[in-house]
């Protein structure tokens, strides 16, 4: 009888990584699962930029002509879009303090600046933690590889091969997640900081038109009786023209 045939191998990426041994699988669908999210999120964030830049554009140039703040304040509800608007809006809440208005002001740019930078923790995460991920599936394909010589004693071409080359994709998985990651991040981070400049400068002149054009506070009105006794309510007493005194016998 002749041996049977030796198994064919298939050496094409698709097929090793379909036919990865357990902890290679889970480690190959997680940085595809990884790689997917980063091309998803970097879509959603220069997709979400672009809508909030040209809301502020189109904000900053109504807002130039605004001669007061009540016409500033219509601007910020009219653009809501608008980073600068909501920015604008806070300010509008609180234009009874203007002492607070600079704090308020800043305060509103954090939270813009909390708002943009949603998901770019996890693109920095990816970017950092995919190629180690990529390098655990190596190692463990390699010691997977020197197992099953072990076991077969033989180190041929069927053997070693299926082994080896699932722990070499895993690498490159763990590449192709974490280097459109990296590249991302950077890009969007800076039209994010180029976002929050211009607002930062324009929020001094927004807080500016707020406070010299802040709502009056009242005066107390006057009133003709005289003021209170000082630790009670009871009025002082309104005090009588003294008579003169009366003339001594033999005046004349």
């Amino acid at each position: 009888m002749s041996p049977p045939a030796a198994p064919t191998v298939e050496l094409d990426p698709l097929s090793l990584a379909k036919n990865s041994s357990g902890i290679v699988f889970v480690v190959l669908m997680l940085l595809v699962v990884a790689a997917v999210a980063v091309w998803f999120i970097t879509v959603l964030k220069l997709l979400q930029l672009k809508r909030w830049s040209d809301a502020q554009a189109r904000f900053e140039e109504a807002a130039g002509g605004a001669d007061g703040a009540e016409v500033l304040f219509q601007l910020a509800v009219q653009h809501g879009d608008a980073p600068g608007a909501r920015v604008v809006r806070a300010l509008a809440a609180r234009r009874n303090l203007p002492a607070a208005l600079e704090g308020v002001a800043k305060r509103a740019i954090v939270d813009e600046q909390k708002r943009a930078g949603s998901l770019m923790p996890m693109l920095a995460s990816i970017g950092s933690a995919a190629p180690f991920v990529g390098l655990f599936g190596t190692v463990w394909g390699i010691m997977d590889a020197f197992l099953r010589i072990g076991r077969e004693k033989s180190a041929s071409l069927p053997v070693v091969a299926p082994a080896i080359g699932e722990a070499l994709i895993a690498t490159a998985i763990g590449l192709f997640a974490a280097i459109p990651a990296v590249v991302a991040y950077n890009a969007i981070s800076k039209r994010v900081d180029d976002l929050l400049t211009a607002i930062e400068a324009s929020a001094v002149g927004w807080v500016a038109v707020a406070m010299s054009d802040g709502a009056p506070v009242p005066l107390a009105r006057r009133s003709d009786r005289p003021p209170p006794i000082p630790g009670t309510n009871t009025p002082m007493p309104t005090p009588y023209p003294s008579r003169p005194p009366p003339p001594y016998p033999g005046a004349r």
